[in-house]
Formats: structure tokens, C-alpha cells, sequence
């Protein structure tokens, strides 16, 4: 049965132990790909759902990025340069200061790269400004308490006031202030935000234990990826930039999904890919969300 300390361990991919895995020394700027075709200059910029943890072949250093991503994926089929200054945990905090982690810097403010020559840049960002770690350590926690009601809703919504709403509201200035700034850096860029992919199923009670979250919360949880996705798409409506939808034709493809047609791995991940997160499946049908939006 899955307690809170294998939650905790899963999650905590950005130490030291994942490092060795992932080898070579980190980097503290941006991935560039200098074997791409040099059609148009392209710039990511996000966290995790960005950078591909875990997924073969890594070349990110502790930001954990993967040249399986989407970005690397829609670079190779579009023609574009890719500067990666994606990094696994970073927030919107991070897009303008440097990233540091165990006590090192890790990553340099990625809004550095998007420079005047840049022709794309896509911004996937949020989760991590919300809590998303420090939600699935809650909910898997809470859900050992009772694993057939909503204990992590009723934990999130104590007082009278669903926090993880207020939080996605907080948090939606901040992704157009990044916005702004990608536009005034490269003001002739097209600029795309990416939503976050079907995690949890679109109906049904989940699928707990194997995905410590209790049937209850389900819905409440996926309503919350629903907002939070809505909240990116309006930011990016008011803000110069397109979004785009990747919880769609994510749909039945989510954690509770069988190996090989889930693109989103659960606590303890089948495929190569951080808990919780897109395995090399998922990145690429986001790479394909992205490349029919650019067209």
C-alpha cells in the first residue's frame, strides 16, 4: 500500500540520487541545439511538463531536460533552432531570476534567452506556482485516511475557501507579466502557452491505491487542472499569445491508464518519466497539440 513517505520519495526527483541517474554535470543556462535547422530561432520556457524528467536522452543537468520533450520534438519537425531553458520545478518566479536548488544555481532566468532574434517561444507554467508537488504529497497522504471520500477536497476547501482556486487566481498575473515580458524582449515573436495534459481520469473514481489519490477527490482535482488550464488560456487571450490545448486529446490517456496508453505516469512511473508526469508518449502527442497550433 502506498504511504506518504513513497509518495514524498517519487516526487523529490530533483536531488542528488536523480542526478547520478540522469549523469553529466548540470548546466546553469539554457540547451542549445546546434544541429537543428536554422529556419527560424525557437526558445521553451517552462518547468517540468516542459523539460521531460527522466525521459531519455537527459541533457539538462538538474533542470532534468530531456531531447524527447515537446519542444525538441516540435523544433526537429518544424525547422527551428531550440534554445531549451526549460527546468523541471521552476515557477514564474523563475522565468526573470535565476534557479537554484541544493544550494547551487541551476538555471539561469530563462526569459534570458528570448532575445530580439527569436522568431517562437513557447511558456508552459503554473503548476509548480500553485503547489503541484506539495498537492499530490497532501492528497496521497490524506487519502490513507480514507480512501473512499474526499479528504483532500475538504482539506483544500477548510474554512470555507478553496485554496488551490484562489492560488490559480493569484497566480494568473504572473503569467502575463511573463507574457509581457517575451514580447517586449522579442517583439516579433510568435508566442504559444501550453495547458497541462489530462492527468487524472475524465470520469470515473480514479484508480487507488496504485494512484494514491481517493475516489472522491478525483473530480475535484481534475477540476482544478481544468482552471488552472483555463486560467493560462485566458492569460494568454489578453496577452498577445495563443494557447494551446493538450488536455483534450490527452483524454483516456491519463494515470490510471494501462502501459503503453498512458501518457501521464502515476506514483510509481511504468515508463521512463517522473511521477505524475508525461512519459515520452505524452511529450510527443503535446509536441503534436503544438505543431497543429503553430501550423
Amino acid at each position: 500500500m502506498p504511504t506518504v513517505v513513497h509518495a514524498r520519495r517519487a516526487l523529490a526527483f530533483g536531488g542528488a540520487v536523480v542526478f547520478a541517474l540522469v549523469g553529466g554535470a548540470f548546466t546553469s543556462s539554457a540547451d542549445a541545439d546546434a544541429n537543428a535547422a536554422a529556419d527560424g530561432r525557437y526558445v521553451a520556457l517552462g518547468d517540468s511538463y516542459v523539460s521531460g524528467p527522466l525521459i531519455p536522452v537527459q541533457r539538462g543537468g538538474l533542470c532534468l531536460r530531456s531531447d524527447h520533450n515537446y519542444a525538441s520534438l516540435t523544433a526537429a519537425a518544424l525547422g527551428y533552432s531550440l534554445t531549451d531553458a526549460s527546468c523541471s520545478g521552476s515557477t514564474t518566479n523563475e522565468m526573470d531570476n535565476p534557479q537554484n536548488e541544493l544550494g547551487i544555481t541551476i538555471n539561469a532566468p530563462e526569459l534570458d534567452s528570448v532575445t530580439s532574434d527569436t522568431n517562437l517561444v513557447t511558456l508552459g507554467i503554473g503548476g509548480n506556482d500553485i503547489g503541484f508537488i506539495n498537492i499530490i504529497e497532501t492528497c496521497a497522504e490524506e487519502s490513507l485516511t480514507n480512501p473512499v471520500g474526499d479528504p483532500c477536497t475538504q482539506y483544500y476547501n477548510s474554512g470555507g475557501t478553496d485554496q488551490l482556486a484562489a492560488a490559480i487566481e493569484a497566480t494568473g498575473p504572473k503569467v502575463g507579466s511573463v507574457l509581457q515580458q517575451i514580447h517586449q524582449n522579442a517583439p516579433h515573436a510568435a508566442v504559444y502557452v501550453v495547458g497541462y495534459p489530462d492527468i487524472l481520469p475524465e470520469a470515473g473514481n480514479g484508480c487507488w491505491p496504485v494512484v494514491p489519490i481517493a475516489s472522491g477527490d478525483i473530480a475535484y482535482l481534475r477540476q482544478t487542472e481544468k482552471e488552472l488550464n483555463q486560467m493560462l488560456a485566458d492569460e494568454a487571450s489578453v496577452n498577445g499569445a495563443t494557447y494551446v490545448d493538450t488536455y483534450t486529446p490527452s483524454i483516456g490517456h491519463d494515470v490510471c491508464q494501462a502501459v503503453g496508453t498512458k501518457w501521464v505516469e502515476g506514483l510509481v512511473p511504468t515508463s521512463p518519466a517522473a511521477p505524475f508526469h508525461p512519459n515520452e508518449a505524452g511529450e510527443a502527442a503535446m509536441a503534436k497539440a503544438l505543431e497543429t497550433a503553430i501550423g
